[in-house]
This record gives C-alpha cells, structure tokens and sequence, in this order.
C-alpha cells in the first residue's frame, strides 16, 4: 500500500484568519449593530417611544387629579429608564463584561414588575381622564406600552426560563 501525503484543510490552513482572531475582532467592536435591527432591538425602541408620548400627552393636558396622574408620570419615567437602560447593556455589549448578572432574568424580572405596575397606571390614568384629549391620548399610549411589555415579557421568559429548563435536562 501506498501511504502518500494527504491534505486537510481546515479554517487556520485556508487563508482565513484562524477562529481565535476572528472571534476576538467581533469582540473588539464597541457597538451591537445588529441588536439595532433586531426584533428585541425594535421592540424595545417602540416601549421607549410609547411611553415618552404617553408622558408627554399627559404632561401638557389639564388634568385635575394631581395624584394619579403623577403616578402614571413616575411609572412611565421609570419604565422608559429602566427600557433604555438594558437597551445600552445590548447596544454596547455590557453583559459580556458583567457575567456575575444573570441579565435575560434580570430583564425578565424588570418587564414583569413594570407591566404591572404600568398597567395599574394606564388603568388609573384612563379612569380618571374625563374625556380630556390629553390625557385619553397619555392613557392609550400607556396600554399601547403595556402590550408591547407583555410581548417584551414573553421573549425574555422564552430566553430565560425556557432555554435555562432545557440545558439542565441536558
């Protein structure tokens, strides 16, 4: 038998950077640009836009109840907060420096206590706005928010609790 020289090729032996340094200049980059175009991404955009309308509107309305309307203005303010905080930790990619978090349950954790809390506030906000433009408007952006929280929450239960139940049976 013949034993000649064979050649394997892999990805270090192909004229391609080998996988190390490759992974290490997608890490390099400071920005996520692909967490812009994203659904979670644009998701997120939404909450934050609904909710600084639904601020605004019943910021600038009349409004006779000074206590409901300022819980839904504190709720709104901490949510959009919260909502664009976690949207720099993907933008930037600070979860790859602060592993002692476990972010997709901290995100999770987040859009559950905030929906609830949004949603007693729009509940407030709707009930006390006696037909005033302004503050039906503020009022129909904050359940416009509410659902899309709810869609928020059920992406990150889907990434935490599911993928999590799923890699310890494994």
């Amino acid at each position: 038998m013949s034993h000649g020289a064979r050649v394997i090729r892999t990805g270090a032996s192909s004229g391609g950077p080998p996988p190390a340094a490759a992974s290490q200049g997608a890490d390099a980059e400071l920005m996520d640009g692909a967490y812009f175009r994203s659904c979670a991404g644009m998701l997120k955009v939404a909450q934050m836009i609904s909710l600084l309308v639904g601020f605004i509107s019943v910021n600038n309305s009349q409004w006779t109840d000074y206590s409901a309307y300022t819980y839904f203005q504190i709720v709104t303010m901490c949510d959009l907060v919260m909502i664009l905080f976690f949207y720099i930790v993907h933008i930037f990619r600070i979860y790859r420096m602060l592993t002692c978090i476990s972010w997709p349950l901290a995100e999770f954790l987040h859009y559950l206590i905030g929906t609830i809390l949004l949603l007693i506030a729009s509940i407030v906000a709707a009930s006390k706005s006696y037909n005033l433009t302004g503050l039906v408007a503020g009022a129909t952006f904050g359940f416009l928010a509410t659902i899309l929280c709810v869609l928020s929450i059920w992406s990150s239960y889907k990434v935490s609790c599911i993928t999590q139940s799923t890699d310890a049976a494994v």
